[in-house]
């Protein structure tokens, strides 16, 4: 709770101004129905109509004054919640971006989603009710068993006793529905898992003809939560009738002492009336009671759940005493790389990339993706990374910047362990294109941005013209302005691709990392790619990682990964002599003349 709790603090003025204004209107309600004895015993009993008409007309005063209170209460209810709501979900959202691929791994993007809208609408709710109706309910509920035992202390002692029984219901629906509210709340997780890899992979299921496989499978997914939904509405719903059955069971024993009361002169009309009026008022403020239970209990539920995520700290943290490494001048780097061309070590320079001894796994129990992974890479190197599916090249980069930390071992750039970096300089040193080309409604220039927000249209130019993208973006009726539909639908699995390309290098970066950035391009095209960063971005340490051997052969040299270990490393010409790995690849992909071309 303490958690949540600080989102309230702005608001205190609004938690206090409106109880005590829904305390006042209260208090007024409680008045009513000694007004109504009254009257129906000095005016209507002794045929005083003046007095009737004037209790009738302090009776409507109190009445406005009630409303009046209760829409202070109410302006105050929705102020303080929808502003604790805003406050908590961008603090969730800000949290969620902090957290590492590892926490957001654990918890799943569907579940995420759910609980910074569904979960956060809940307690957002259960703050509106704190103010409106937690103080009223009990002070209406013991104030008019005060009232109650003010006129008449024997017949009070009836609601006394139903007391304990209500709180007996109280407890029993309690107990029994809290667990399910959570359960239910892990069954939307899943269900919005479901519906987010339908919507996601919609073409897919189609290829397949796989639609009524799926269209079943949401069905039991929704089935399960209406079953839980059920099950707990059913423990929910007893809670107003049985209230209802005690309150009318309390107002029958009431109704029936009352008439020997009255027959024997004890109590008047008037009286009755108002011990009436207060049990009704004790009925409505245990069914409102009985409301608030549910509420509550739901954002109990999404309380947790909510508390899960902000006290998740990310296991990529910011270094206590971040180091800023001086990154060595283009020209500097030039001169020693000067006569280097067979791949050699400079003799004073410090390597751009190191992996020293790296092991890392998904799962601390399960199987490393990474196994004692050690290799230099030069500042201005292109270098290919290969190798089968799951062999490591894509974990391999994805330490670079920090997306995971290694469990051992030491990942370096310009000789200062990334541990070490603040996480946006790293990250802004680094130009990154994913596996899965990944776009934003805007337009192409907008996208283009996300490299370099300060830049110009020129830049943008010559971004898409170094990732093949400028053609065809002039063929478009608005070219840079063209609108770009939600991930992208609009445009083919290559275009995406030379954009995600053009946003990376528009920012120049020190380093590329091109994660199977190519698969959608033409050999022409991916060839024309290579030729123009290679000459362009003279300087630039890319890593281009690639199920293809024809993309990666002409790097300066090639690092091949087979079940998480490097199975070799050098130039396409030596590793064909000396890496079975990777001649078997190349014999897969390529004819033996083509191999040794």
């Amino acid at each position: 709770m303490n958690k949540i709790s600080v989102f309230l603090k702005p608001y205190r003025k609004q938690l206090i101004i409106g109880p005590i204004f829904k305390l006042l209107e209260a208090i007024l309600e409680l008045l009513l129905p000694t007004i109504v004895a009254l009257m129906v015993n000095r005016g209507i009993g002794l045929h005083d109509s003046a007095y009737v008409y004037r209790m009738g007309g302090l009776m409507l005063l109190m009445s406005i004054l009630g409303f009046a209170c209760s829409m202070v209460c109410q302006y105050s209810a929705s102020r303080a919640s929808q502003g604790f709501g805003t406050r908590l979900r961008n603090a969730m959202f800000r949290h969620i971006s902090s957290l590492s691929y590892a926490e957001l791994d654990q918890f799943g993007t569907p579940s995420l989603i759910n609980r910074i809208t569904n979960d956060v609408n809940q307690l957002q709710l259960a703050v509106a009710m704190l103010i409106r109706l937690v103080i009223r309910a009990p002070f209406i509920a013991i104030g008019a068993i005060i009232m109650a035992m003010i006129l008449d202390f024997r017949l009070s002692l009836v609601l006394l006793a139903a007391a304990p029984v209500f709180a007996v219901l109280l407890y029993w629906i309690i107990s029994r529905s809290s667990p399910l509210y959570r359960k239910y709340q892990q069954k939307l997780d899943s269900i919005a898992q479901v519906l987010s890899e339908n919507l996601s992979g919609i073409r897919v299921i189609r290829a397949f003809a796989k639609r009524r496989k799926e269209r079943e499978r949401f069905i039991a997914a929704a089935d399960d939560v209406t079953a839980t939904a059920l099950h707990v509405g059913r423990i929910s719903a007893l809670l107003s009738p049985l209230t209802l059955l005690v309150v009318n069971a309390a107002i029958l024993a009431i109704l029936w002492a009352g008439g020997i009361h009255i027959n024997a002169g004890r109590l008047s009309q008037g009286e009755i009336i108002a011990f009436i009026n207060y049990v009704t008022q004790i009925l409505l403020a245990l069914i409102v009671t009985s409301n608030l239970v549910i509420i509550f209990t739901k954002a109990n539920s999404s309380l947790a759940r909510v508390n899960e995520v902000l006290a998740v700290s990310s296991s990529v943290a910011e270094p206590e005493h971040p180091v800023i490494s001086p990154i060595a001048e283009t020209g500097e780097f030039l001169a020693m790389q000067a006569g280097r061309t067979d791949g050699s070590e400079p003799a004073s320079q410090v390597p751009a990339i190191e992996f020293d001894h790296v092991s890392f796994g998904y799962s601390k129990a399960g199987e490393l993706a990474l196994d004692d992974i050690s290799v230099k890479i030069w500042r201005g190197e292109t270098v290919g990374l290969i190798g089968g599916t799951g062999s490591g090249k894509s974990t391999f980069v994805n330490l670079i910047p920090r997306f995971y930390d290694a469990f051992s071992g030491e990942v370096r750039v310009e000789g200062v362990n990334v541990k070490d970096y603040p996480l946006l300089r790293l990250r802004e040193s680094i130009g990154i294109v994913p596996q899965k080309a990944v776009l934003f409604t805007g337009t192409i220039a907008d996208n283009i941005r996300w490299g370099k927000t300060e830049a110009t249209e020129d830049e943008i130019r010559a971004a898409a013209a170094v990732a093949q993208a400028e053609e065809f973006i002039s063929k478009l009726p608005k070219g840079l302005n063209t609108d770009v539909s939600r991930g992208g639908l609009n445009l083919s699995g290559g275009q995406k691709q030379r954009l995600t390309i053009a946003r990376a290098v528009v920012g120049r970066p020190d380093l590329l990392i091109l994660d199977d950035s190519s698969s959608a391009l033409d050999f022409a095209t991916d060839a024309a790619l290579r030729r123009e960063l290679k000459e362009s971005r003279a300087g630039m340490t890319t890593l281009v990682v690639s199920q293809r051997v024809g993309t990666v052969r002409q790097a300066d040299r090639i690092i091949v990964f087979e079940d998480g270990r490097i199975a070799g490393v050098g130039r396409h010409e030596d590793l064909l002599h000396s890496c079975e790995v990777y001649r078997e690849i190349c014999n897969s992909q390529l004819s033996s003349e083509e191999a040794a071309l």
